[in-house]
């Protein structure tokens, strides 16, 4: 009788580990997870191809007869600042956050930074750092004249353009606030290397325009002449701004150029889309 339950206790204990075994043998589906979509556009103005990448809101393949605000976002790919910035994009509209209204992001991903962000320069040393530097208004043409036509082409959109530039992309974005601000309605500019050219874009004046604007200028602890040129920026804007135009200016004085832009650009939708929505 004994030897009857052992061996009864042994098969018990054979059979939950034949079916731990089979458990542990199943194959889990996977699928792939995505935020947007990529596509690659061949720009005759810069003579190559550049991938582009867009982030959706939640609801914009179900609700297609809404349309959306856009934002740009230079330094777009997916190992630069299109998953984070385009993170931001999804928490801020979160109905219980409610603070910027649901957005595409339109990621431009980098092929020449150094060429495409900047603009010819007389300073000896840029030139040897930056040796293929000076590309810059053949890329705000390609902005201009190709991929803004083609997001509106295939894109449903509607309402403010955004654009977001760090660095050498917060020099091209003032760049293009000076030189043809009618491009974008509202302008996030985070830690710009305004040093470039000796400063010569801080002593140009800026092109008028008519349309309702808001500027944001932020930047960290990154140093003395990253952050002068930026206050220069903010003052400049102040001086030359009339009534339809909305300025912000923010200083992190714990963060340094490596980590500014995220909680900036989390700062900027805050003051730029709550104001916005509140109507003030």
């Amino acid at each position: 009788m004994k030897s009857s339950t052992n061996f009864l206790g042994l098969l018990l204990v054979l059979l939950v580990f034949q079916l731990k075994a089979q458990e542990n043998s199943l194959t889990i589906e996977k699928k792939k997870f995505s935020i947007g979509e990529t596509f690659t556009i061949p720009s005759k103005t810069l003579n190559e191809d550049r991938i582009i990448n867009v982030y959706l809101p939640h609801g914009y393949l179900v609700n297609t007869d809404k349309k959306y605000p856009i934002i740009y976002l230079l330094d777009g790919s997916a190992d630069e600042d299109f998953i984070h910035v385009a993170g931001l994009v999804q928490f801020g509209s979160f109905s219980w956050i409610n603070m910027i209204p649901e957005t595409i992001v339109v990621g431009i991903a980098n092929s020449d930074r150094k060429r495409d962000l900047t603009y010819p320069t007389n300073n000896k040393k840029d030139k040897e750092e930056f040796p293929t530097t000076g590309g810059s208004q053949a890329f705000i043409d390609f902005l201009e004249a190709e991929l803004q036509p083609m997001i509106v082409k295939e894109y449903r959109t509607a309402g403010a353009r955004t654009l977001i530039g760090q660095s050498l992309g917060g020099l091209l974005a003032t760049e293009i606030l000076f030189k043809r601000p009618n491009m974008f309605d509202n302008y996030i500019i985070i830690s710009p290397s305004l040093w470039w050219d000796d400063e010569s874009l801080l002593k140009f004046t800026p092109k008028g325009y008519t349309t309702k604007k808001s500027v944001y200028v932020g930047v960290g602890k990154e140093g003395p002449t990253m952050q002068k040129v930026a206050k220069e920026l903010f003052q400049k804007l102040k001086a030359v701004s009339k009534e339809n135009t909305s300025l912000y200016f923010n200083f992190f004085e714990e963060l340094d150029h490596g980590d500014t832009l995220h909680l900036a650009t989390y700062d900027s939708f805050n003051k730029i889309f709550r104001k916005e929505k509140s109507g003030e």
